[in-house]
């Protein structure tokens, strides 16, 4: 069986760079300490945001690498598009929770047969969003009659994938902070009632 993601030696203020597009080199601690659960990446609060985006990318490297999986299933700028992030980190989940040495003896072969139906959903996505190995661009999203018309859409060059990730994570990072800071700014201080 191949190393465990889990068990990475970077700490959570750690980002990940070149060094981890190795492979399997250096999982000894998780980022996370606690037992695994759903992720609701919309009600993440800032903090938690960096170190669910550092563990979750750092198990999907793993897992492109340990598979030897192809850009059409998952590829680089898999984070910027919503429908790859919710998909991934289910299959994280189940991974983690199938891997667990408390599970049922049968469980990894579960999340096997689930990963393949998650391989197809994936190669849907990435056909769908239009993402590639050396360029992105935002998810096309179909305009409904009454609405607005969406702006055009380019795609960008992906010319340093970790460095790309790292900006992503720090401006996600920064405007849930920014909502936080607003909202808390809009309590009284006495009664802690929304003014």
């Amino acid at each position: 069986m191949a190393d465990d993601p889990r068990d990475d030696d970077a700490t959570t203020g750690d980002l990940p760079g070149p060094e981890l597009d190795g492979g399997d080199e250096g999982f000894e601690d998780p980022l996370i300490a606690e037992p695994p659960h759903p992720i609701n990446w919309n009600l993440l609060n800032a903090d938690d945001a960096e170190v669910e985006w550092l563990e979750l990318n750092r198990w999907v490297d793993w897992l492109r690498h340990t598979y030897g999986l192809p850009a059409a299933v998952i590829p680089p700028a898999w984070y910027a598009h919503p429908e790859l992030l919710w998909e991934l980190s289910a299959l994280h989940l189940h991974w983690l929770c199938a891997y667990d040495p408390e599970q049922n003896g049968s469980a990894p072969l579960g999340w096997h047969r689930d990963f393949a139906d998650a391989r197809q959903r994936l190669r849907e996505w990435v056909a769908a969003s239009g993402t590639k190995l050396d360029h992105d661009r935002p998810t096309r999203q179909t305009v409904w009659p009454g609405e607005e018309p969406a702006d055009p859409i380019e795609d960008l060059p992906i010319i340093d994938r970790d460095a790309e990730f790292v900006e992503f994570v720090m401006a996600d990072v920064q405007a849930r902070r920014d909502a936080e800071e607003a909202f808390y700014r809009t309590l009284d201080p006495d009664t802690g009632e929304l003014s």
